[in-house]
């Protein structure tokens, strides 16, 4: 068996490989003549078309900001890293509140999982912790010493008009409700997110280091059962992205330059406190987000966690575009707020600029094939470099999610294929759910299925 160091040079042998070899197959890098486009643009198509077809080649470059901290991500930094060992006793280990937020439409699931993620912090010897589960509806919780169940009343409103999730966690945070201490700290999941004995030792770590009031990890969709093979390929790109731009966000920076996901979030109270969830409507959609850039702008300090945790994904196409739909509009809202300066959010508006403007480069890609266009060398090199490390995100994101020992060499082979033919039907849900975020009501919330017990009919 492979060990650690020996996986992350496989890997990032086999990155640069790829990347040479798209580089030469696409034009970026010139081998011959042939690889010289002969033509004048200006003469053969017009002034205007000419233009276009250079505008949408510039659009691609929107990109490359995130493009780069992936690629030095994956490549820095262990890209396989080996179990997580702690590096002080469990006992010593400042307290520890779980927090999942509900709507409470989905009980059985939220109990199942609520025991599930207590079993997994008692195995791992944590014994100073709480679950708290906060909806809006009640859920019936189990009594039990480790648990607390917190109701948001419907009559609850916060000083600014914080909706939907932010609303229920800045209740969390009221003096009659909130029992932490400001030195305590917070793990924030979603409904459906499980812990791992990794995942609990990496928070372990995180919070006796307290260098940082903030951090997060990894999160995987291929799990246990996979309730939609589609989906979860599909998902593989996120799985990299947390590898690659979010590792080395927070193992390098300590800034949240293009934000952090809602789950898998560890927060010290004071600092949660003091950056509130209190953001009016424009941190409601995407509040993850905007709480993020709203710590960076007051000078919060982040790191990366190790160890990975659990999560599906999407059950269906429709919730995965609502989904990506939600995530879009929320980021819009943030990038536009008045509330977070302008030099925070540079990267994260050029990387909703390029989300954006994703309608535009799919088109370029047609285009480009039917109308080629003489660039400079560099330009061509980086835009190979751009699309041929964009489709190895989704092999690594395979690579990491699957196991090559659980599931044989045939099925695994088969997996990574299955991601690169999502890579299509991928583009075009995204490419629908830009045009619908921005046309569409944006201050809504949805929230996509979450229980697999609810897809059987009986």
């Amino acid at each position: 068996m492979l060990n650690s160091i020996s996986k992350h040079l496989l890997h990032c042998a086999l990155l640069f490989v790829l990347l040479i070899l798209f580089e030469i197959f696409s034009g970026g890098i010139k081998v011959n003549e042939n690889s010289f486009v002969a033509i004048d643009p200006w003469v053969e198509y017009g002034t205007v078309a000419t233009i276009v077809l250079y505008l949408l080649r510039v659009l691609t470059f929107l990109t490359l900001p995130q493009v780069m901290f992936n690629f030095f991500g994956l490549v820095i930094y262990n890209a396989f890293p080996e179990k997580v060992v702690l590096k002080g006793s469990p006992l010593l280990a400042p307290f520890i509140c779980i927090r999942i937020v509900t709507r409470g439409d989905y009980s059985e699931l939220v109990k199942s999982n609520v025991l599930r993620n207590m079993n997994t912090c008692l195995d791992t010897g944590l014994e100073n912790f709480l679950i708290e589960v906060v909806t809006d509806k009640p859920i019936g919780l189990p009594k039990h010493r480790r648990t607390r169940e917190i109701v948001v009343p419907k009559e609850y409103q916060t000083k600014s008009g914080a909706m939907f999730k932010a609303r229920a966690l800045q209740y969390c945070l009221e003096d009659s409700v909130n029992v932490l201490n400001n030195t305590d700290w917070v793990v924030h999941l979603d409904e459906e997110t499980l812990l791992t004995e990794n995942s609990v030792r990496g928070i372990i770590n995180f919070v006796l280091d307290g260098k940082h009031p903030f951090g997060q990890g990894l999160i995987t969709y291929a799990n246990e059962n996979v309730v939609n093979w589609l989906t979860t390929l599909a998902d593989s790109f996120r799985v990299s992205d947390d590898m690659g731009k979010l590792r080395l966000q927070f193992k390098m920076f300590h800034k949240p330059f293009f934000s952090w996901k809602g789950s898998y979030v560890v927060t010290q109270v004071h600092a949660e406190k003091d950056v509130s969830f209190d953001n009016g409507v424009d941190g409601s959609v995407a509040e993850d987000c905007f709480f993020a850039m709203r710590a960076y702008a007051q000078g919060y300090t982040f790191n990366f966690i190790e160890g990975e945790m659990y999560e599906k994904s999407p059950f269906t196409l429709v919730d995965f575009l609502q989904q990506r739909k939600r995530w879009l509009q929320g980021i819009l809202l943030v990038v536009r707020s008045p509330a977070i300066p302008l030099r925070n959010k540079v990267l994260l508006g050029i990387s909703l600029c390029s989300w954006i403007t994703m309608p535009l480069s799919t088109s370029n890609m047609v285009f480009a094939a039917l109308y080629p266009i003489p660039c400079p060398n560099l330009i061509d090199f980086v835009c190979a470099f751009i699309a041929g490390f964009n489709i190895y995100m989704y092999v690594f994101g395979v690579i990491k999610s699957f196991s090559l020992y659980r599931f044989g060499l045939v099925k695994f082979l088969a997996c990574v294929l299955g991601a690169l033919c999502t890579i299509p039907i991928n583009v075009v849900i995204e490419n629908v759910a830009v045009i619908w975020g921005l046309i569409g009501k944006k201050n809504k919330f949805y929230v996509v299925q979450k229980d697999v017990r609810a897809l059987v009919t009986v």
